[in-house]
């Protein structure tokens, strides 16, 4: 799901020869159509957008964050950040030695109130903190915490078999796109069977469920900046709103409005 960078702002990836801090945390408010070009660091990295959707492409496929989600990058791993509309961007950059429980692999998680609130604090603290005092204690809650977020499916896994990619920048390029497996199949040369098998071979998903999910995911900028969901719905190939949702649920666990909706304070102590 990558953006043509024509006509977009291209930022400049992190600069750190090596992390000040265990945990580092970056504020970036992007205008819409800003683009950070490809690349790689040494440390892991939580991105998340307290507004706005952002979108991070991989070498491997692409990952979501609406609201109250983030994606998690680990170290050399190649990739590109792009977002189409007002994205106030949150990261944390977290050394390999913090992170020996995870698995190195790109994945989205939901944030918690608490890891929401504790990134905040994070970010209003300058790079060099007082790892023996208030926010080193902060910072020692927030690795205890980062265990925890649960995994969620707004990934987009990309196949490498070019018959495939093919099929998959058509369907990018125009999600609404309703051929069915026997059309798509005649388009790439292969029979029913074989493109079924492939897709599910090198994505995990059914190629239905791969164009359900593509459909899904595209639709999230749309939505978080206030469009209706019946116009959202049939843009994105859908006969009804109420398929939609439905489909939405099934994925995400949630309906739009659920997703979208202002999160919940925090109650003060």
């Amino acid at each position: 799901m990558s953006q043509n960078s024509q006509n977009s702002h291209i930022l400049k990836p992190p600069t750190y020869a090596r992390l000040p801090r265990p945990i580092v945390a970056r504020v970036d408010d992007r205008q819409p159509g800003a683009f950070t070009p490809w690349h790689s660091h040494d440390w892991w990295q939580l991105t998340w957008a307290q507004s706005g959707v952002l979108a991070i492409e991989t070498r491997q496929g692409s990952f979501m964050a609406p609201p109250a989600r983030a994606i998690w990058i680990p170290p050399d791993t190649e990739h590109q950040a792009t977002n189409v509309a007002l994205t106030e961007m949150r990261s944390l950059y977290v050394a390999r030695e913090l992170m020996n429980w995870a698995a190195a692999r790109c994945r989205v998680v939901s944030i918690t109130p608490l890891v929401r609130e504790l990134i905040l604090a994070l970010s209003s603290l300058p790079a060099d903190y007082d790892e023996a005092g208030a926010a080193g204690r902060l910072v020692q809650v927030l690795i205890d915490q980062l265990q925890h977020l649960p995994e969620v499916a707004f990934n987009l896994p990309m196949p490498v078999d070019p018959r495939l990619v093919r099929i998959c920048s058509a369907l990018q390029a125009n999600p609404d796109d309703s051929r069915s497996v026997p059309e798509w199949s005649q388009l790439a040369g292969l029979s029913e069977r074989s493109l079924s098998r492939l897709f599910m071979q090198q994505t995990g998903l059914s190629f239905g469920d791969w164009r359900q999910r593509l459909r899904l995911l595209l639709a999230l900028a749309r939505l978080e900046r206030g469009e209706r969901v019946n116009r959202v719905a049939l843009d994105s190939g859908y006969n009804s709103p109420s398929a939609f949702i439905a489909a939405f649920r099934r994925n995400f666990g949630v309906t739009p409005m659920e997703m979208f909706r202002d999160p919940a304070p925090v109650a003060e102590t």
